[in-house]
């Protein structure tokens, strides 16, 4: 009875705080999936990772308003005069397909499957920016939670670096821990810019960050 009554009033609160929400009424104004794609906006506004013509590939698409904003502004449906640029959404749990984008969905980023379609996909071509809002089902323990994202965020960042061309860009999301440090030392090895980035429409109670790296370098060479 304790925990429900406990998951009872967290809900509420969740309800209340979404009715009070701007950003989600904007968001449902403007008919964006959900509130992040402001998040998305801001970056992109503050630091020009989205051009007409850009590649793009979104992984943790789910539902699909990164995606949106991708489509909106690499010009992917060639609404625009200039460049057409392309979209590639995946994620794990089921997506309504977005206009102008090819969204792979119930497909998990993770697995060398997943991955080796998603090449295919490109059919050669190197991608301009590879963002990431992947985040785990979180159980709550800070340093757990931390260090699972954190290992998403490593992924992702291992599959940019063989997607992405020279001066290209990573985007990723992380919730604030111990390993961030060694994340973006990591990050530093293949891009010449990491900085870390909070947009105002990121809840200023939230852990929730996130990292860009800009100007790719290319891999290292093997020794």
């Amino acid at each position: 009875m304790f925990f429900s009554s406990g998951k009872k009033m967290a809900d509420q609160q969740w309800i209340k705080r979404q009715i009070n929400d701007p950003y989600v009424k904007k968001a449902r104004e403007e008919s964006w999936r959900c509130r992040s794609a402001f998040k998305l906006m801001e970056i992109d506004d503050k630091h020009s990772i989205l051009k007409p013509g850009h590649i793009v590939i979104d992984c943790g698409a789910a539902p699909g308003s990164w995606s949106q904003v991708a489509v909106h502004r690499v010009n992917s449906l060639g609404k625009d005069p200039g460049p057409t640029g392309s979209v590639i959404g995946i994620d794990l749990q089921h997506m309504m397909p977005v206009e102008g984008a090819t969204m792979l969905h119930q497909s998990d980023f993770t697995s060398h499957e997943t991955q080796k379609s998603l090449l295919t996909m490109l059919d050669g071509s190197k991608a301009d920016l590879v963002m990431s809002d992947m985040a785990p089902n979180p159980v709550g323990v800070k340093t757990v939670d931390h260090t699972a994202i954190v290992k998403l965020c490593k992924s992702a960042l291992k599959f940019a670096a063989n997607v992405l061309q020279l001066n290209g860009t990573f985007l990723c999301k992380l919730w604030e821990g111990n390993e961030r440090n060694d994340l973006e030392k990591l990050m530093r090895i293949v891009f010449k810019q990491v900085r870390v980035v909070k947009p105002l429409a990121s809840r200023s109670d939230s852990a929730e960050i996130f990292l860009l790296a800009k100007h790719f370098k290319g891999l290292p060479p093997k020794r």
